[in-house]
This record gives structure tokens, C-alpha cells and sequence, in this order.
């Protein structure tokens, strides 16, 4: 496949761009750039001023956010066809969120520059942009609730089902989440210590419900996750 109609297949694979006319996905194209970034590399840092929109075309980033003592929060995982950047890109204000690679990552950007006036001569796309929008809010309202209503186990079931759902395979076994998970990186989304995420997810491998392989979850057992999530 070349790298056009890998470019074209990512962006019939974005919310934000899903129902475009081939002749403006063929424009985008003509304004994006493609950049490359190696597992763990930093692709922006909250306060960078700089205001591009990325889509990823392979590979997965991790948004997420620090405090002074050196605490991190994962705000969001974006996997293949999924859009991010787009607040620094409408606002043109610093970045609110550091973007790092989780893996070798390929990247399709859009700079603030051309991509304005191409939103704003099409209406249909503008109204996109608000829906992608609004999806950021309430997984971030989504989030805020289950560290309230839910406990650890909770937490945990509910983020693993939202990430099988979002970037899962089916495989013989179940559904294998296509990325590789540390479990300190779970302990920031779920606000629990890298201990006890461990102890958790090995009891769960000890019950069959899932399967641990080199950082990959494979979930066994669906079901009992989204029932440990509901229930709480």
C-alpha cells in the first residue's frame, strides 16, 4: 500500500473526517506532512507553543499531564485513526497535555496554519471538530466519576474494557489490547500504586479471566470486566 492510500484509509478511519468528499481528504492531504517518532520519544510537552493536529497513522501516544513532585496523570491513549492536538490547534495557545509514543509511532500533522481556513470554509467539518471535542469531555467526566463511584478493581475493570473496545483484536484467547500496557501507566490512569495494579491483574490471571504477554493484556473473559465495572 503506499503511503497515500495509508494516509487516505487513516483519515476514513477519523470521527473527524470520516464523512469527507474524497476531493477534501485529498486537499488535507496535500497539507499534511507525515513525522516519525521512536517508542517513548516525547512528540510535544505541555506549555510547547506550537499548534499542529496529529492523526495517528501507526503505532499508539499517550496524552497525559504532570504535577510539580513529579506525578503523572494519563489523560488518553491514541491508537491508529484517532486525532489529537486539536485544542492547541483551534485556540493556537500553548499545549495543555505532554504526548509521548507508547510505540515506533507514524504520525499524519496538520499545522494550524492550513488547517483553519480549510475548517472554516467547510461547515460540515466544523460541527466534527465539536463532536470530537465533546468525546474528549466526557471521557474526561467519565474518568473523574469512576475514580469516586468505583473501587480499585473497578477502575481497573472498566479501563480495560474501554481499551479492548478502542484498540482490541479478537484472538483465539479473547481480546488482546494492541499495545503494550506498563503497569505504572495503568496506575496513573486508575490513581493506584504500580503494587497493588500488579497484584490485582495477577489475580485476575491466576482466575483465567485474563492473559499477560511481554506488556500485552489479552482479556479472556469479557464479560466478568464489564460486569466488575457496572456493579463496582
Amino acid at each position: 500500500m503506499s503511503n497515500r492510500a495509508r494516509q487516505r484509509l487513516t483519515l476514513l478511519n477519523c470521527t473527524l473526517f470520516t464523512a469527507m468528499a474524497a476531493p477534501q481528504q485529498e486537499h488535507i492531504l496535500d497539507l499534511a506532512s507525515e513525522r516519525f517518532v521512536r517508542r517513548g520519544q516525547i512528540i510535544f510537552q505541555r506549555g510547547d507553543v506550537e499548534s499542529s493536529m496529529m492523526a495517528v497513522l501507526h503505532g499508539s501516544v499517550r496524552i497525559s499531564t504532570g504535577s510539580a513532585d513529579g506525578k503523572e496523570a494519563i489523560l488518553n491513549t491514541m491508537g491508529v485513526g484517532e486525532v489529537f492536538g486539536e485544542i492547541a490547534l483551534l485556540d493556537g495557545k500553548p499545549r495543555s497535555a505532554d504526548a509521548t509514543a507508547i510505540e515506533d509511532t507514524t504520525l499524519l500533522v496538520i499545522e494550524r496554519r492550513h488547517f483553519l481556513p480549510f475548517l472554516l470554509a467547510n461547515e460540515d467539518l466544523v460541527l466534527r471538530m465539536l463532536t470530537v471535542l465533546c468525546q474528549r469531555l466526557r471521557q474526561t467526566s467519565e474518568a473523574l466519576g469512576d475514580m469516586v463511584m468505583l473501587d480499585l478493581p473497578g477502575r481497573l475493570a472498566r479501563l480495560l474494557v474501554r481499551l479492548a473496545e478502542d484498540h482490541g483484536s479478537a484472538t483465539p484467547l479473547g481480546i488482546r489490547i494492541d499495545f503494550k500496557l506498563s503497569q505504572r501507566d495503568i496506575g496513573t490512569r486508575v490513581a493506584s500504586s504500580r503494587e497493588s495494579v500488579n497484584k490485582q491483574l495477577h489475580h485476575w490471571l491466576e482466575e483465567g479471566w485474563l492473559s499477560l504477554d511481554h506488556g500485552y493484556i489479552t482479556l479472556r473473559q469479557l464479560e466478568r470486566f464489564r460486569g466488575l465495572s457496572d456493579t463496582g
